[in-house]
């Protein structure tokens, strides 16, 4: 089917199937946003908090570390894993399947990362991370002064782009795509 046309139900005119429009498009846009805005996430401060006249700057990095160090080391190991690796990987991995298709070409085991990928999907909670992190942040202002930093606007711009990415993706084209490029 031409990508923007629906197939329907000649009797009840039901939409039985959608070719969503520049479905690999927007999948390889929002990817390829989503590995950007992750250095950005990396490399800024995500939160500063000033209390008593001590002032801490706090990255994403930082403060997985530091829980690992102060004895949580599950919940260490879980905020580097969720916010940090796991988005890492999804966006990567989507760029690897999506950018090359898009060139009527398959990156090589692209048909097993596409599969990887749809199996590791729900273990994406960037979106679970950032409202843990709101009430945390909520209760935290009653005792100090918080400033979000670049980091932070770049952590929530980050779960949009994923959010669009995971959303966007037309899973039959793309397995129709890769299926094309193989041959």
């Amino acid at each position: 089917m031409p990508e923007g046309s629906a197939a329907r139900c000649r009797r009840c005119g039901v939409v039985l199937y959608q070719n969503r429009a520049a479905s690999l498009v927007r999948v390889t846009a929002f990817s390829l946003t989503a590995l950007i805005l992750m250095g950005i996430v990396n490399t800024f401060p995500f939160l500063t908090m000033s209390a008593n006249g001590i002032k801490t700057e706090l990255s994403l990095f930082r403060a997985a570390c530091e829980l690992i160090r102060e004895g949580s080391p599950a919940i260490g190991w879980c905020v580097a894993m969720f916010t940090m690796i796991a988005p890492l990987v999804m966006a990567g991995g989507m760029l690897y399947v999506c950018g090359p298709l898009l060139f009527g070409r398959a990156a090589p085991g692209a048909r097993h990362v596409a599969r990887w990928l749809g199996h590791t999907e729900p273990w994406n909670m960037i979106e679970v991370f950032l409202l843990g992190v709101l009430v945390s942040l909520m209760k935290l202002g009653k005792m100090a002064d918080l400033y979000f930093g670049v980091g932070f606007w770049a952590f929530a711009a980050l779960m949009l782009c994923m959010a669009a990415a995971v959303a966007g993706i037309d899973r039959n084209e793309l397995w129709d795509r890769l299926e094309v490029a193989a041959e």
